[in-house]
């Protein structure tokens, strides 16, 4: 399986977007409710219809860059937000972007990528993030029964790949989880090294 911006593209054309809750992961949400910086500069990478940033701009965050492989679901978060800045809308793949961030925030893109790639995926975080920044999401705490995407994992084996280049903050089990994921989501806080 290639997954390609083709295969994203059409999972959102064909409306295959299982992983979409129509608004924002309350998790998220919490941790956002408690930054008090407006000025900081935040990534969402495979963002998505990014019901994140939609709630972070409408918060009055103005430097929120969205990234996505798959252009569909940048114009449906232009069409909720017309006011939102095109120039901060990225359709590109996540390991050619290059930029700094005080801020990333992981919602279900993770998952998303083949497992061969989470080491490359912790390696381009640390080249993303300013020094001190933070790595701030959700991953899934649970193996899948069919083959991916989604791919599933462990504490344990994010540690793997987060342990050298990151403070752990927090890596612990998620008490405001939607109930469909109750229990088996982790929340995390990780500072760049």
């Amino acid at each position: 399986m290639n997954l390609n911006e083709t295969y994203w593209a059409s999972r959102y054309r064909e409306d295959e977007t299982g992983w979409d809750l129509n608004r924002i992961s309350p998790p998220l949400k919490e941790f956002i409710d408690q930054l008090e910086d407006k000025t900081i500069k935040i990534l969402i990478p495979g963002a998505g219809n990014a019901y994140e940033a939609e709630y972070l701009f409408s918060k009055g965050f103005e430097q929120v860059h969205v990234l996505d492989i798959a252009r569909e679901p940048l114009e449906n978060l232009k069409l909720r937000v017309p006011s939102f800045p095109e120039e901060n809308l990225h359709n590109v793949d996540f390991f050619k972007f290059h930029d700094t961030f005080d801020l990333i925030l992981e919602q279900t893109f993770f998952c998303a990528l083949p497992i061969e790639k989470r080491n490359l995926y912790a390696k381009k975080m640390t080249s993303l993030l300013k020094n001190n920044g933070k790595l701030v999401g959700l991953f899934f705490n649970m193996e899948f029964k069919k083959k991916g995407p989604p791919f599933g994992g462990n504490k344990e084996e994010y540690l793997t790949y987060f342990g050298t280049e990151f403070n752990i903050e927090i890596l612990e089990n998620c008490t405001n989880s939607i109930p469909p994921r109750q229990g088996n989501e982790l929340f995390f806080i990780f500072k760049k090294n």
